[in-house]
C-alpha cells in the first residue's frame, strides 16, 4: 500500500482558503497530489484512496534538446509522445477518477477535487535511465551543442467531471486550482536546473488537445523559452535606458488610456494588450512589483484573480455567436528562476485562434514561417466585444 509523503494543510495567514494537500505515487513511480478543499478532506476525517492497482512498468522516457544555430533557440524531442493517448472513449478516459467495474485511471481515488500528477507522456522529463548519455553535441561539432531535456511535466486535472470546463467551476475549486498552481511553482522552481515554471491549459480540439477532460498542463523548462528570454530581453532594456519597470509602464498606459482596459481590480488589471496578435487575446497582469509568480501571491491576490479569471473564461465563450465554446490557450507567464527574477511579472495571455464562428486563423507563411504576425482584427475592436459581455453579465 502506497504512502503519503507528507499531508499538510496548505493557506497563507491571512487566506479563509484552507487546502489539504495528500502525496502519492502511482504504479510506475509517478507522483500524484491530491488538492482538497472539502472540510473532510481538510480536517483530516476523510482520505483519499492512494494506491494505484495498476501493473506498470517503472517510468522511464528520454527527452533531449538541440539547439538551433540559425536562431539560438532549443529544441525539444520526445519521440515517446508519437502514440500517445489520444481521444479516447469515455470508459478508457484516464483523468476521470477510478471507478469500481471499469479500467483503472491515473488517479486512484473514485471522486477528486483538483488533482495534480506527472505526466506519464512528458515533454521534458525526470525519468531518463542512467545508462542514457548524450553526447555535447550533435555529430560532434559545437555548432549544434545537445543535451538531456531534464526537467518536470504535469497534468492538473481541474475537476472529476469530464463535460465540464474551468468556467463551470465554483469560485472555491477555482481557488483550489489557483493554489495547486502555487504550490506546484514553488517547487518545480526549486528542481535543479530549472529555469522557469509555465502552467496552461489548451481548451478545444480546435487547440490539438489530445484528452477532452478538462485539465491543463504545468511544464518547468532547463532553459529559456524564445517569449520568456524575449520579454526579459525587453525588460531589461527598459530599465537600462532609465525607463523603470516595463510591467508597470504597460499598466500605466494601459489605465491612462482606458481604451481597452476590461476589469481594473485592486491588485490585477485585465486588458487587451494595444499590440495584441491573435483574433480573440486578453491579459491580466499583476499590479505589485514583486508578484513575480503564483508562489508570491497573497490569499487576497489570489482571491481576486480566480475572480477575474473565472469572468474572462465566461467571456470567451461568449465570444462569437453560436459557439458555444471558444477553444482558447491560457498561457500563465511567470518570472524567470534565478537571478533575472525581477525582470519578470506573473501575467495570463488567454488567446484563441477563432477569427470568426467555427472559423480559425492559420498560422501560415508570414507567421510560421518568418513569426511575423498580421492580425485579422484590431485591439480596440476586442476589447468593444469583451467590454459587451462583461457588461451584460453584470446587468
Amino acid at each position: 500500500m502506497a504512502t503519503p509523503e507528507q499531508t499538510t494543510r496548505s493557506a497563507a495567514d491571512d487566506a479563509p482558503h484552507t487546502v489539504s494537500i495528500t502525496r502519492t505515487h502511482l504504479a510506475d513511480g509517478r507522483e500524484l497530489i491530491y488538492f482538497d478543499d472539502e472540510p473532510d478532506y481538510v480536517a483530516g476525517t476523510a482520505t483519499r484512496e492512494l494506491h494505484d492497482s495498476r501493473d506498470l512498468p517503472p517510468a522511464s522516457t528520454v527527452s533531449e534538446m538541440r539547439r538551433d544555430p540559425l536562431t539560438g533557440e532549443w529544441v525539444v524531442f520526445a519521440a515517446h509522445r508519437m502514440n500517445r493517448t489520444f481521444m479516447p472513449p469515455a470508459n478508457e478516459n484516464p483523468l476521470a477518477p477510478t471507478t469500481a467495474g471499469e479500467i483503472s485511471t491515473e488517479i486512484p481515488a473514485d471522486d477528486y477535487n483538483v488533482v495534480v500528477f506527472e505526466n506519464r507522456f512528458p515533454s521534458l522529463s525526470l525519468h531518463i535511465p542512467d545508462d542514457v548519455q548524450f553526447s555535447d553535441y550533435v555529430d560532434d561539432t559545437p555548432l549544434y551543442p545537445r543535451g538531456a531535456a531534464q526537467a518536470r511535466c504535469e497534468v492538473v486535472c481541474f475537476t472529476p467531471e469530464p463535460s465540464k470546463s474551468f468556467k463551470d467551476l465554483s469560485f472555491s475549486r477555482a481557488r483550489t486550482v489557483v493554489e495547486a498552481w502555487a504550490h506546484r511553482t514553488k517547487e518545480l522552481s526549486e528542481i535543479e536546473g530549472v529555469k522557469l515554471v509555465f502552467p496552461f491549459e489548451n481548451r478545444g480540439k480546435e487547440i490539438g488537445v489530445t484528452l477532452q477532460h478538462p485539465h491543463g498542463q504545468i511544464y518547468s523548462y532547463p532553459y529559456l523559452p524564445a517569449r520568456a528570454r524575449a520579454v526579459l530581453t525587453q525588460a531589461k532594456a527598459h530599465e537600462e535606458k532609465g525607463s523603470g519597470s516595463l510591467f508597470d509602464a504597460i499598466l500605466h498606459a494601459e489605465q491612462t488610456s482606458g481604451r481597452r482596459v476590461l476589469i481594473n481590480g485592486e491588485h490585477f488589471l485585465a486588458f487587451v494588450p494595444a499590440a495584441a496578435e491573435w483574433p480573440v487575446e486578453a491579459m491580466v497582469m499583476a499590479k505589485r512589483p514583486e508578484a513575480y509568480d503564483f508562489a508570491c501571491l497573497t490569499a487576497a491576490e489570489k482571491d481576486e484573480l480566480t475572480r477575474i479569471y473565472l469572468r474572462l473564461l465566461g467571456a470567451i465563450d461568449n465570444f462569437f455567436d453560436g459557439v458555444e465554446k471558444t477553444p482558447y490557450i491560457a498561457a500563465w507567464n511567470q518570472a524567470p528562476v534565478g537571478e533575472d527574477r525581477r525582470y519578470g511579472r506573473l501575467y495570463l495571455q488567454l488567446f484563441s485562434m477563432m477569427r470568426s464562428p467555427n472559423r480559425m486563423k492559420f498560422l501560415a507563411g508570414s507567421e510560421s514561417g518568418m513569426g511575423a504576425w498580421i492580425s485579422d482584427t484590431t485591439p480596440e475592436r476586442i476589447a468593444d466585444r469583451f467590454r459587451e459581455i462583461l457588461e451584460a453579465g453584470e446587468k
